[in-house]
């Protein structure tokens, strides 16, 4: 590279699996000639993941995945979650019963959500943003010092330097270019820890996924293929450091106490992974030629498995905003079209972080009245098919103002 530095149409910081889709996107929809350079601090392609998550896929989301070319090739690793159960109960209790129960498909019987190992996702999308040629990727590169003007923004990305029209900051929740862009956030830190396994039990799951409500924190069962299920697990800081110091005996021992019977005997537990849980929001979505998305724009509890949805509503709102502007001819790094992305996710992003962080207050505890009143509640809803049927159109992303992209069309 030149030391004046090479030219793009956009930039985009970070190689996650959010950067790598809102790449993937703009290159599909922006059209021939154009420019897009992605940034990472790690080597691209890199060696393969060792990430023991996995992710809900929403229906919306996969419909996103499908038109950009991504789903085929990941469709025979994703499990349909066909249904829902959910307990409380404390964790001595010898029966968890069945508190609301719903299905979890759409009325044309479609899944609302999937669940994906984090590798095999994000190995199918890098997959396809490497033989896209629109899109430069560069490994190696230590995201810097930023600095807008009239005509584009100055990018140091070391040992490179670059301009675009549009920078895109998708690297995560300690986000060096949210900082540089002079972006705060709104956050806060729980007393809990994120506990992360996938296990291999004796009987099959059905697609059923499982939620505990435990007074430390939920403890999900979701379905993998093959007999597998992704555990996430939620525990006060203290018991988790604790849970994570023992061996794998003693570790696999706790968590069958917290497993589900019908599932039968544990029979292999992968490997594990923590980290402690905390909630952010920026307080702005953009800034002179920045948009913010994904994790450096928000970051929720677990506790509804939505983390990855609100990023790639972020990816489907600003391809579409950013698609728009370029049909028109109008300049896509400009504040009046990045103002009509903070417009559209703000408010979502908001609501989204508020009602999982009001969740995890609610069945976090162990309060008798409050435990009381919450499974009134939660038997109340078992009892009202129209309220199920709403939970599973909100999960499957397909409320509100819906972009093209989650409705499966190009921008």
């Amino acid at each position: 590279m030149s030391a004046s530095g090479e030219h793009f149409d956009v930039a985009i910081g970070g190689a996650g699996t959010v950067g790598l889709l809102i790449a993937l996107a703009l290159a599909a929809t922006l059209g021939e000639g154009v420019r897009i350079a992605l940034l990472d601090r790690a080597p691209l392609p890199g060696p393969p993941g060792r990430d023991v998550r996995a992710s809900a896929v929403s229906a919306g989301s996969k419909r996103l995945l499908e038109a950009l070319g991504v789903w085929s090739g990941i469709a025979a690793n994703a499990q349909p979650v066909t249904a829902i159960d959910i307990t409380d109960s404390r964790l001595e209790d010898a029966i968890r019963p069945i508190l609301l129960s719903y299905d979890n498909r759409l009325a044309d019987a479609e899944p609302a959500t999937f669940i994906i190992a984090n590798d095999v996702l994000r190995q199918a999308v890098l997959a396809a943003v490497l033989a896209q040629p629109a899109i430069v990727a560069r490994g190696g590169s230590a995201l810097g010092d930023i600095a807008a003007d009239g005509a584009g923004i100055a990018i140091t990305a070391e040992p490179h330097r670059l301009r675009a029209r549009l920078l895109i900051a998708a690297d995560g929740r300690a986000s060096r270019l949210r900082q540089a862009a002079g972006i705060r956030i709104v956050r806060w830190d729980y007393p809990q820890t994120g506990i992360v396994t996938t296990v291999r039990h004796s009987r099959p799951h059905g697609g059923r996924a499982l939620q505990h409500f435990l007074p430390s924190g939920p403890f999900a069962i979701l379905p993998l293929p093959h007999n597998r299920s992704a555990i996430t697990w939620t525990e006060a800081a203290a018991p988790a450091r604790a849970l994570l110091a023992l061996d794998e005996p003693g570790f696999a021992a706790e968590l069958a106490r917290r497993f589900d019977y019908r599932l039968g005997e544990i029979e292999e537990v992968g490997d594990r992974a923590a980290w402690p849980l905390d909630m952010h929001l920026a307080r702005e979505l953009i800034a002179d030629r920045v948009a913010l998305i994904g994790d450096a724009a928000h970051a929720v509890h677990p506790i509804a498995g939505q983390g990855l949805n609100l990023g790639l509503r972020d990816v489907a709102a600003l391809t579409e905003v950013v698609a728009d502007a370029a049909r028109l001819g109008l300049d896509i790094g400009s504040e009046t079209v990045l103002a009509r992305y903070q417009r559209w996710r703000r408010l979502d992003a908001t609501l989204s972080a508020a009602t999982f962080d009001g969740l995890n207050r609610l069945f976090s505890n162990d309060w008798l009245g409050l435990r009381t009143a919450r499974d009134v509640g939660l038997a109340l809803v078992d009892r009202l098919p129209a309220l199920k049927a709403l939970l599973v159109a909100e999960a499957a992303g397909l409320t509100g103002e819906i972009p093209k992209l989650l409705r499966g069309e190009r921008p």
